[in-house]
């Protein structure tokens, strides 16, 4: 009798062992993520990766989802469409998490579909491409900015204020990345009055850019935007440029926004401007960048200093914490709660890291165009926040 007692007691307490764990599980939140952490594009990646993990961490230490905790869930894709497939889809076996990010273009447009259809998850990744930004089609994934067109068309309405009239070039790689915003730009040129003189192409990383240097030569451009390219051909160009006495200014979208191509470019970053959607380390005066430094230096003492991809990570992170927020205030922590939440964001406050996000087609088609400071291997406005409106 005394021994099936204590087998009575013992369930008992696995029993409630199990529920306490079952109860611990519906209160976690699970985030997974698929990061070029090794690959070609690992120097951005870390970066992103980090942001991303920074701002989900951050909001478990503000009282997470109104309560509930949130777990983040990292598997390294190598910027390799195979891998980051079977990274993303074992990630979904295992965990099931009901938000997701993802590490390229390549892999948000391979998966889409069963994002809308079998996974039902809220998404977003490393791309700003257009096709990643259409609500009727893909209600959850969005982009957590302007996209490449839209970046373009903020360049475009730059230069038409600037100098009404201008000769532009486009110079782009020859891969989906590059030639994505190419023909929203050529429409963009007509309806602002820019006569569209030149489109390079070349290959990412090329050395030998001669015969496309030598026919901006020819052309004369007044501006030469950049797409598809992160460091090389980028300096070659701007070099090679320069030493046949070329005037023109050149400009880049959010991945030639960084630091780092001040720095390769030394002198020559003289008169280079970018679009960003997003303040940069160095603004201490914004709350969101002083609350980042704030946490960087608890937790990464060593780190002093974090690139504008750690921004988009972060961004993105916001993001998804407001509508996980939002979604589960409404009793509707799924599919159809985080889409509503998604659409709902109207004026968002990120703390000064963006202008107040508003969702428009899962984008937010606005951004600053930024120009070099080469004294301080910096980037400062040269433009107030600049919307895109819808045509």
């Amino acid at each position: 009798m005394k021994q099936r007692g204590l087998v009575i007691f013992f369930s008992m307490i696995l029993a409630l062992g199990m529920l306490a764990g079952a109860a611990i599980a519906q209160e976690e939140i699970k985030v997974g993520a698929v990061q070029p952490i090794t690959g070609r594009f690992a120097f951005a990646g870390v970066n992103i990766n980090a942001g991303l993990e920074d701002a989900l961490m951050m909001a478990n230490e503000d009282g997470g989802i109104n309560g509930k905790k949130i777990k983040y869930i990292m598997e390294d894709g190598q910027y390799q469409l195979d891998v980051g497939t079977a990274a993303f889809k074992r990630i979904m076996a295992r965990d099931n998490p009901i938000v997701m990010y993802g590490e390229s273009t390549g892999l948000g447009k391979a998966m889409a579909p069963e994002i809308k259809d079998r996974y039902k998850i809220l998404y977003s990744s490393t791309s700003f491409s257009s096709e990643l930004a259409d609500a009727a089609n893909f209600p959850s994934i969005f982009v957590p900015g302007p996209t490449y067109s839209d970046m373009f068309g903020i360049l475009l309405k730059y230069i038409a204020k600037e100098k009404p009239g201008a000769k532009v070039a486009f110079f782009y790689s020859d891969t989906e990345f590059g030639k994505d915003p190419i023909p929203f730009g050529r429409e963009m040129c007509k309806k602002l009055k820019l006569e569209l003189v030149a489109e390079e192409v070349a290959q990412v990383g090329a050395i030998d850019v001669t015969s496309q240097v030598l026919d901006l030569k020819r052309k004369n451009p007044d501006f030469v935007i950049f797409q598809g390219f992160v460091v090389e051909p980028v300096i070659t160009v701007i070099k090679q440029c320069r030493d046949f006495g070329m005037k023109c200014q050149f400009m880049g979208t959010f991945w030639g926004a960084s630091k780092m191509i001040l720095e390769n470019l030394g002198p020559l970053a003289d008169g280079y401007l970018a679009v960003n959607p997003y303040m940069y380390w160095w603004n201490e005066d914004v709350p969101m960048i002083k609350k980042i430094r704030e946490y960087s230096a608890k937790k990464y003492p060593n780190v002093t200093y974090r690139d504008n991809s750690y921004m988009q990570g972060y961004m993105t992170g916001l993001i998804f914490v407001e509508c996980l927020r939002r979604a589960d205030k409404a009793g509707q922590l799924n599919y159809d709660g985080l889409v509503k939440a998604l659409q709902s964001l109207k004026g968002f406050e990120t703390g000064g890291l963006s202008a107040p996000y508003t969702n428009e087609n899962n984008k937010f088609p606005v951004a600053r165009v930024w120009k070099a400071n080469v004294a301080k291997k910096i980037l400062e406005p040269a433009s107030d926040w600049i919307t895109l409106e819808k045509e």
